[in-house]
């Protein structure tokens, strides 16, 4: 009995062996290296650079880019590119397309000097931003797209390892660099300028898997050319192109937001709002964290260490658990532990704010928040999965993932000026406060959703 459950678990394994999961691993990590470059690791750059606390606040918005690809998501997910479609297919395309502006653009902040050119620096910085969103758009298509539902599991896990692979280099590796091609701990131009060229570099990992991987087989929804033949007929006075682009509109961008609302009826609203603040209290604190680290006296091989690298191994360990928890509790039930956990680290923050620089009671305070960051986030994707429609997948995930940091990333772009007028324990303190209403919020949600 025990050999043959043995034999099952190595014939299970051997999924992650497959080329398509693999593919996913190295998309993976091309996905997860430019967040943090246009997130934590430029706010350190810039702290350090002297950039004021206010401009480093509103400089988050750029990061907004997530919270809006939903708008030209259906777009990407139809329109084909001159030339480079008819060589690397519709997606792969794209994908490329994507990739290359990344690259272009990181080049153009590592030459870009912030203390002369902070404009020039954030028009860069914000095509990385819109790059990378667009990236994730497609690689969110080809995932479905390349395999059926029995690697779709395997390819996540693969895609969520590369991703988390991706935010320790961008994380502690670009800090690390920095450091290292610093000789001391003042700030130096050069310095961060050799750490967002080898991050620029990195990106050949998915240049490389787009050119290696093979284009999804594409087939035209039978829903989308009845739709056509019937916006044909009933506007028969129009030029056909307008009627062809009428259809394309109705199932491209209409229709799954017209499915969404008649699956959930008068309970939508409740669920849209749900998305849009669940993560508020972690977003808004988590853009004046390295700026905090620089003021305490942290320095960049303290954070690389305990922060990105440490860090980044606790929330994989928190996204570990948060997935065993949901295979024996209800979802809403670990979003509700999740976004508890959250606060309560937020207000560990303030301690250490009032204390000052401890790195014992840091790697604590990291260590808390990081599984606490893992498990809400497992909870938060398995929720907005679950409100997918697989027919409409590609545009309904853009629209709640984007919602997801829409208002939170409004709000961050004024954490600068708060801790400028209230310091950092009041800062901290009030981040938890505004993630109490979210747990009221999943109560109601569950009490009409599961009844």
């Amino acid at each position: 009995m025990q050999q043959t459950q043995q034999k099952t678990w190595l014939e299970s394994s051997k999924i992650y062996l497959e080329k398509r999961v693999a593919v996913l691993f190295f998309l993976g990590f091309s996905a997860g290296l430019p967040i943090l470059l246009v997130f934590s690791t430029l706010s350190f750059w810039l702290r350090e650079a002297g950039v004021s606390r206010a401009s480093i606040g509103f400089f988050s918005w750029i990061a907004l880019a997530y919270a809006f690809k939903w708008v030209w998501s259906p777009f990407v997910d139809r329109l084909s590119i001159p030339l480079l479609t008819n060589w690397l297919g519709r997606r792969r395309s794209w994908l490329l397309l994507s990739q290359l502006a990344i690259v272009l653009s990181l080049v153009g902040m590592a030459m870009s000097d912030p203390q002369i050119n902070l404009t020039l620096f954030a028009i860069f910085a914000l095509i990385v931003a819109y790059s990378s969103a667009t990236q994730d758009i497609v690689i969110d298509a080809y995932r479905i797209e390349s395999a059926p539902e029995k690697f779709q599991a395997a390819m996540a896990a693969a895609y969520m390892t590369g991703y988390r692979l991706a935010m320790i280099m961008a994380g502690a590796g670009s800090l690390a660099i920095a450091a290292w091609a610093s000789p001391t701990d003042e700030y130096q131009l050069s310095a961060w300028s050799i750490s967002y060229f080898v991050m620029a570099a990195c990106m050949a990992v998915g240049i490389i898997t787009t050119f290696v991987c093979h284009e999804p087989d594409y087939q035209n929804n039978q829903n989308e050319q009845r739709k056509k033949v019937e916006m044909k007929l009933k506007h028969q006075h129009l030029p056909p192109f307008i009627a062809r682009f009428l259809a394309w509109l109705d199932i491209a961008v209409i229709a799954p937001f017209r499915d969404f609302f008649s699956r959930y009826g008068k309970h939508a609203l409740l669920i849209l709002l749900l998305i849009g603040t669940y993560r508020i209290s972690d977003i808004v604190m988590g853009i004046m964290a390295n700026p905090f680290y620089v003021d305490m006296g942290y320095t960049k091989g303290e954070v690389a260490a305990i922060s990105k690298v440490f860090g980044v191994i606790m929330t994989l360990l928190g996204a570990g658990l948060g997935g065993i928890l949901l295979t024996r509790y209800s979802t809403y039930s670990i979003l509700f532990l999740g976004a508890f956990l959250v606060v309560i680290t937020n207000l560990i923050f303030a301690v250490l704010a009032f204390v000052g620089k401890d790195l014992v009671l840091l790697t604590v305070i990291i260590s808390m928040d990081n599984i606490s960051a893992g498990i809400a986030t497992t909870a938060f994707i398995t929720y907005i999965s679950k409100l997918t429609n697989i027919e409409f997948s590609a545009t309904q995930y853009a629209l709640f993932s984007s919602m997801m940091l829409l208002f939170p990333k409004f709000i961050a772009g004024f954490s600068g000026v708060y801790v400028d007028g209230f310091g950092y324990v009041n800062f901290f303190i009030t981040s938890a406060l505004i993630g109490v209403p979210v747990l009221g919020l999943i109560v109601v949600l569950k009490k009409v959703i599961e009844e």
